[in-house]
């Protein structure tokens, strides 16, 4: 979840989609456009593209004949989960929220989070200053009420991701130059990226846990809070535990026994385990490697399948780490699970290679009948899969202390398919099936490394580029956003599947048997469509009832409310692509209304959005707001040209002059206090 697909990009951000849209898995498994084609009919496909084509801003008839029979199940006691004025879309340089609702800034980029930070001065940063201040790119944002079980709706922690840098506005003087060319056109490479500007962002990558409260109805952040925590990508220890624990593949000179390593990177989403730890997702950390290693060294396929080095950092430059010619077994070190507890700020984090090596999206739990928690996690780039672990042991809500090394020991899956609407989970286990010695697994620990490998081996269903797996414990469902796949090739489409080069993802809806999150097998169904349905071609699938402010692209991470109401974030969103901005949409999920989308809040020109998160009485969400100024601005004709420091689309939060565009946590609440959608 980060730079992706429609439009011109900032620097760092063509690189981001173009390393995302290659799509590196090679296996001849099934797509999951293949298994769409083979479930539903032609004829269904048709009587689909026809509603689409009947959707226009006009509203044709099978639109206004769908709406009114939503209207109609209103009327006779269905009533809709949600109830606000439509924000209306658009692209504009400041955020907007629903008619009634409050939207404020609660931290930004560089704002003090530890004693003794200073004020946050864009000329004059340090790597000692942003190791104390609030980090950049915010992603994934989880809360926990204090005291710790008490859900306690007004006073907790938050844990917040920092994905990674935008060093064009994020520096003074940098410009273009980042993108490896000057003014004239002249390659330049990482000239302006010194070992200085490489520091302070290895600092700015991570995550924060900040002490937040309540006070005559308004959120702050507690000051010199003993919760109050920078991780970072340059200092902080890390514990590997799990299989891979140990391993030769894990080995590095600064570290021989290959059970501790430096920091996390480009942290994605996440999620909040039942017993009030934070599971931070690595994502793409391939972007954070260069060097090569030969082709017949022994990481040079695990390295192809994930795409390392990806060259977006000069990191390599001034830490042998992050160079695998030097240290080949570095980038194994990264692309997992990290587990932080935020309620001992002393503690060590731990990556659990239980849960795979890959690009994790996300990482959200269930606590199954059985008492065993199920951890969903999508793999986020397109062709690759949908995974859950499952615990060996069980949760035990008594004994905090009992939980704490349940993510050590379980069984990893990954998802298949099928065109009857039914899936299974396919263990990811040595020893079972092609997961043997001949086919280079010798152990668990190669299993979990190349997590990657070992799913295309079983045959699991290649996917369009999951992001977010969110299982609803209200309902026992399971939403999967997927983003976009605009590689799907043009052969493989038909009448029945009209999502070649698929631009705007859809969400699919999985059902445990026996409402079992712990079960192999599984149901599934497609909920949404994502994209214009006043465009026939684009084949979505909103409920017509649905307004033009409604429908969306590029679903990206998901929140179920306390209520068990699902909100989308997406990510991709244009004036080009969609005329708006990134948001926040309200889906209805059951009956004659689902399908049913509604704009809560957009975000700034160039930004897009991540993490919401609600308190436990849904009276406040928590979103974040990440690299504003930065995508698709070529694009929107206000601007009409790639964003700097001196010179950014937008300046929000702050609109100050020679102050630079922040990403930043925002809380959103009513005006009247209620509920957040009703």
């Amino acid at each position: 979840m980060d730079k992706r697909d429609i439009g011109e990009f900032s620097c760092k951000a063509e690189a981001f989609e173009a390393s995302e849209d290659i799509g590196r898995n090679p296996s001849d498994g099934p797509t999951m456009g293949d298994i769409i084609n083979k479930r539903f009919g032609r004829r269904d496909m048709l009587r689909g593209s026809l509603a689409a084509a009947a959707i226009t801003a006009a509203f044709g008839p099978l639109a206004l004949a769908t709406a009114e029979k939503a209207k109609a199940a209103a009327g006779n006691g269905m009533k809709a989960a949600f109830s606000f004025d439509e924000v209306e879309r658009g692209v504009d340089r400041t955020h907007h929220v629903a008619k009634g609702y409050k939207a404020e800034i609660l931290i930004r980029w560089g704002d003090p989070v530890l004693p003794g930070a200073p004020a946050f001065d864009p000329m004059k940063q340090t790597a000692a200053a942003q190791k104390m201040q609030f980090g950049y790119n915010n992603d994934y944002v989880g809360y926990i009420g204090l005291p710790y079980g008490s859900n306690n709706p007004d006073h907790g922690l938050l844990c917040i991701n920092h994905e990674y840098t935008d060093e064009e506005v994020m520096f003074p003087g940098v410009g273009v130059a980042q993108d490896g060319k000057d003014k004239d056109g002249k390659d330049i490479g990482f000239v302006a990226i010194t070992k200085e500007l490489v520091d302070i962002e290895m600092a700015a990558h991570g995550g924060t846990v900040i002490e937040v409260r309540k006070t005559g109805g308004k959120w702050a952040v507690v000051p010199d809070s003993k919760y109050n925590r920078r991780i970072t990508a340059s200092d902080t220890v890390m514990e590997i535990t799990g299989p891979a624990a140990g391993h030769d593949r894990m080995k590095t000179k600064a570290d021989p026994a290959g059970r501790q390593v430096i920091g996390m990177i480009n942290n994605c989403a996440g999620g909040i385990t039942p017993w009030g730890t934070y599971l931070s997702a690595e994502e793409n950390v391939n972007g954070n490697f260069w060097g090569k290693v030969a082709d017949d060294h022994p990481e040079a396929e695990n390295y192809k399948r994930m795409g390392i080095p990806g060259n977006w950092y000069n990191w390599g430059a001034y830490h042998d780490r992050f160079d695998v010619s030097k240290e080949p077994n570095e980038a194994n070190r990264f692309g997992w699970m990290v587990e932080i507890d935020p309620l001992d700020p002393a503690s060590t984090p731990k990556k659990r290679t239980a849960l795979g090596r890959f690009k994790h999206e996300g990482a959200e739990s269930i606590v199954n009948k059985d008492g065993r928690v199920v951890v969903y996690m999508g793999d986020d780039e397109r062709f690759d899969y949908v995974y859950k672990f499952v615990t060996e042991g069980k949760f035990d809500p008594s004994n905090r202390a009992a939980n704490m090394d349940l993510l050590d020991k379980g069984t990893l899956y990954v998802a298949k398919y099928s065109e009857d609407g039914k899936g299974e989970w396919l263990p990811l286990t040595h020893g079972q099936g092609k997961l043997t010695a001949e086919n280079g697994f010798k152990s668990q620990a190669d299993v979990v490394i190349q997590a990657r490998k070992a799913g295309d081996l079983l045959g699991a269903t290649k996917m369009d580029r999951p992001e977010d797996v969110e299982p609803n414990p209200k309902t026992g469902k399971v939403y999967v956003m997927l983003t976009n796949n605009t590689n799907r090739k043009a052969e493989a489409v038909d009448a029945a599947n009209p999502r070649g080069k698929n631009a705007f993802g859809h969400i699919i809806e999985m059902t445990p048997t026996g409402g079992d999150h712990a079960s192999t097998t599984f149901a599934w169904d497609i909920m949404v469509k994502c994209g214009d349905p006043s465009v026939a071609e684009v084949g979505a699938s909103f409920n017509p009832a649905t307004s033009p402010n409604g429908w969306f692209g590029m679903p990206d991470n998901c929140a179920v409310d306390n209520q068990g109401r699902l909100w989308v974030a997406t990510d991709g969103n244009s004036y080009k692509g969609t005329k708006t901005t990134d948001g926040v949409w309200a889906m209805e999920t059951e009956g004659e209304m689902r399908g049913t989308s509604r704009l809560f809040f957009r975000v700034p020109v160039g930004a897009e959005m991540c993490g919401p998160c609600f308190t436990p009485d849904d009276r406040t969400l928590f979103v974040a707001v990440q690299h504003p100024a930065t995508d698709n601005t070529k694009d929107w004709p206000e601007f009409g040209r790639s964003s700097s420091f001196e010179d950014p689309a937008t300046r929000w939060p702050d609109f100050k002059d020679g102050m630079p565009p922040r990403p930043s946590v925002v809380m959103i609440t009513k005006e009247d206090g209620g509920v957040i959608g009703v």
